[in-house]
């Protein structure tokens, strides 16, 4: 096989797990259960060695393919020399039975994957191959056929009601012809079911995954121009939430290149704080407050795990041990080596995670959110450790492996974190001081001043993309620092429509490609310094930038467009929600509506546009004018769920 385009990638998941089809039908990566599971397929880092699931004609003429409105439902309809047949994919889930009605974050899932195959037309023969991984594929599978079911010890289970199906080691292969109208179904769980009839329930599956992905959705408040491009990031990033904790998945695969055949291969399927912070803000601007309150949750039971400090990232569970490893028998995506499984920036020091914590924690106070008495005593904590650490250097947002700098961004959002805190639990002296001493530094020490710019560090006369979101942050420099600050990120990073996160040496071999979310930063700075109609163009011209179906990877080729790094990246779509929100607003209100910090726009008076108010109680009964109620049964019976 070779290797389907990092582009062609959907994305189903029942946020618990997640795979990755291919634009031909192929499945090649599925992690069941937890999104940091070892995958059951992962053809998508090895042609080889890696397993997939897989439905096939002879010959493909032509495919057509499209998430089914509202839903992470996928249909792909392949068209063969003979005939036309459509997959339907989902993951299965549904809410908890017994949950209150506007209850979307207490979720059941029976962790399977499901794929339902329909002749639409003609009788093409079908080929349907499937083999699991086991251990990243390091240890061989060994299949066993009973009726109706391919099993294999300790490993996942195929269901199916296919005729003649042959085996040989550790694959399968069936082949039917069907006549229009008919269909049959597969199903692959991570273990053997309860059930003795699984493929029964399959309907109803779908029909309550249906439900769950349209319910959820008709709270999404915006009802601008964008709202197709702000649905299905949304619908991504409620896909790649761990419902049993809150935490939110970077993305869902890891080691797929920054560059390929370079080294630059991260494992991203676990919750940075920054990136989960930021999620949060664009859900909540949004009108999904019950995501917020349950990460508000996992946040204090990590803070436990690593007081007084903060790790940037955890494990969907709060591990704090990431330790990253080399799965040096797979040969990586398009000889993309090495395949990674851990990731090891998770004990770096990085300073901006403070600030985008304590500007989370304002956030969620100013949607009417609780902070409780043990949240605000670990508040205090963090304010306290960023007085005693914000004049030492870090890797940075972007986790350089170099040497540790004093990188303006992240003094900027130790002042943040300082002035946040103040605005959360009142003002204290020291925190004072340090503020006001870092504010001093900053302007003394990172800023060009011939051209009365940002810079990246101290001492660094680059910039770096992470600058951009320094006019949504309410920091007290001049108008013009921000507006050149703006050109300048322009000048040395900006390739078209596409930004590079920072150039120069950064400890590690090999190149990378634009980061999208660096672009809709471009966007949002653009907005904020009055440059709307640009920003409103790029905006347009950045969605029309994703693939097929409505998804981004983390980065993009600016040369060829191809899609680099990890897929579906959770920052590219929290980043368009925001640059959407933020374009309605400054269309609105002109970029004086931008000004401030996060907190100070939540809120805002933007009129009828999307109508933010109450964002915290969406799960209320306030609705839109003319907006239907959602069905509110979306309830997965407690006999298919494990």
């Amino acid at each position: 096989m070779d290797y389907a385009p990092i582009r062609d990638y959907a994305a189903v998941g029942d946020c618990h797990g997640s795979a990755l089809v291919s634009r031909t039908g192929s499945v090649d990566w599925c992690s069941l259960e937890r999104f940091d599971a070892d995958p059951i397929f992962c053809r998508l880092l090895d042609s080889d060695q890696g397993g997939f699931l897989e439905v096939v004609p002879s010959e493909i003429r032509a495919v057509a393919r499209e998430y089914e409105a509202g839903t992470n439902v996928l249909n792909t309809t392949i068209f063969a020399e003979d005939g036309a047949f459509t997959l339907i994919d989902f993951m299965p889930v549904g809410r908890q039975p017994r949950v209150g009605a506007h209850n979307y974050v207490d979720l059941d899932a029976p962790h399977v994957f499901a794929r339902i195959i329909i002749q639409v037309e003609g009788r093409p023969t079908v080929t349907i191959r499937y083999r699991p991984s086991a251990a990243f594929g390091r240890v061989p599978t060994h299949l066993t056929l009973t009726t109706g079911a391919v099993t294999s010890a300790d490993g996942p289970v195929l269901y199916h009601d296919l005729n003649g199906v042959k085996g040989s080691g550790d694959k399968i292969v069936a082949r039917i012809r069907l006549a229009p109208g008919e269909r049959r179904n597969l199903m692959v769980a991570a273990r053997p079911l309860n059930q003795t009839r699984p493929l029964t329930a399959l309907d109803q599956l779908l029909s309550i995954t249906r439900a769950f992905w349209r319910e959820w959705l008709d709270y999404n408040r915006y009802d601008g121009r964008y709202k197709h491009a702000v649905d299905r990031s949304l619908l991504t990033l409620k896909l790649l939430t761990y419902a049993p904790t809150g935490a939110i998945v970077a993305a869902a695969t890891s080691s797929l290149p920054e560059e390929i055949g370079g080294t630059r291969n991260w494992d991203y399927r676990y919750c940075w704080l920054r990136d989960s912070a930021f999620t949060l803000a664009a859900l909540a601007t949004a009108g999904y407050g019950g995501e917020a309150a349950r990460f508000s949750g996992f946040l204090q039971r990590a803070c436990a795990a690593s007081y007084p400090t903060l790790n940037i990232m955890y494990g969907i569970d709060v591990e704090t041990d990431l330790t990253e490893s080399i799965i040096d028998h797979l040969d990586g995506y398009q000889g993309s080596r090495p395949v990674r499984k851990g990731n090891g920036a998770h004990d770096q020091r990085q300073m901006d995670v403070f600030g985008e914590v304590m500007d989370w924690a304002l956030v969620f106070q100013r949607l009417g959110g609780t902070v409780n008495a043990k949240q605000k005593t670990m508040l205090r904590g963090i304010a306290d450790y960023v007085v005693a650490v914000w004049d030492q250097p870090d890797q940075g947002l972007w986790e350089m492996r170099g040497e540790p700098r004093h990188h303006v961004h992240g003094k900027i959002m130790c002042w943040v974190a300082l002035d946040r805190a103040a605005r959360l639990l009142g003002d204290q002296p020291t925190w004072a001081r340090a503020r006001d001493a870092a504010l001093a530094e900053i302007k003394q020490r990172g800023v060009d001043t011939d051209r009365d710019h940002l810079i990246q560090a101290y001492d660094h006369t680059g910039v770096d993309a992470a600058l951009l979101t320094v006019p949504l942050l309410g920091f007290p420099v001049s108008a013009r620092c921000l507006e050149q600050t703006v050109q300048a990120v322009e000048r040395e990073l900006r390739s078209g429509d596409f930004v590079y996160r920072y150039i120069g040496s950064d400890g590690l071999e090999g190149g990378e490609g634009c980061f999208l979310i660096c672009s809709f930063w471009l966007v949002e700075a653009l907005l904020a310094v009055g440059r709307i109609d640009e920003g409103r163009t790029l905006f347009e011209r950045l969605i029309d930038q994703a693939n097929d179906v409505g998804l981004y990877a983390e980065e993009i080729d600016p040369n060829s467009g191809a899609f680099l790094g990890n897929m579906p990246q959770a920052f590219t779509h929290l980043s368009l929600v925001s640059a959407a929100f933020h374009l309605a607003m400054a269309e609105e209100a002109g970029a004086r509506a931008l000004a401030g910090s996060h907190a100070d726009r939540t809120g805002r008076s933007v009129g009828a546009t999307f109508g933010i108010r109450g964002l915290l109680s969406a799960f209320s009964t306030t609705r839109r004018v003319g907006r239907l109620l959602p069905s509110r049964k979306s309830v997965m019976p407690r006999a298919l769920a494990q």
